[in-house]
């Protein structure tokens, strides 16, 4: 076993305080909550049952995720007709130029702040 396993090895919890298994090495009936929702569910309120880890070489620290029990998962609430509303305002305040007020068609980038033809007509200006 390597060192880098050994530290992301610990199925009683005694080391980190809770299960922590080595990443893509978690028992079956866990799921994160990236899982979760792609099985139309949710945690619920439930307590994290543990955790995978995974050594970043870039960093040299550690990538943990929280793994929750399946079987203790809700389902995830539908969305109401207000919630769909206000999220069609939002991604729509996000499409609209604050320049031309132009409903582009695109999520605007937040580091130009404008869209690509205002973009590109005060890059024709500036000499």
């Amino acid at each position: 076993m390597s060192a880098v396993y050994g530290k992301c090895y610990d199925p009683t919890g005694a080391l980190h305080g809770i299960p922590t298994y080595p990443w893509r090495l978690a028992p079956d009936g866990l799921a994160t909550r990236r899982q979760l929702r792609a099985r139309g569910l949710r945690p619920g309120g439930q307590p994290i049952a543990a955790q995978v880890m995974r050594v970043n070489r870039r960093t040299s620290g550690v990538r943990v995720a929280y793994l929750y029990r399946v079987d203790d998962a809700k389902p995830v609430r539908p969305m109401t007709s207000r919630k769909w509303g206000a999220l069609a305002l939002a991604m729509l305040a996000r499409r609209t130029c604050p320049r031309c007020l132009l409903d582009v068609g695109y999520c605007i980038p937040r580091s130009y702040g404008i869209c690509g033809m205002c973009l590109a007509a005060e890059e024709q200006r500036t000499p």
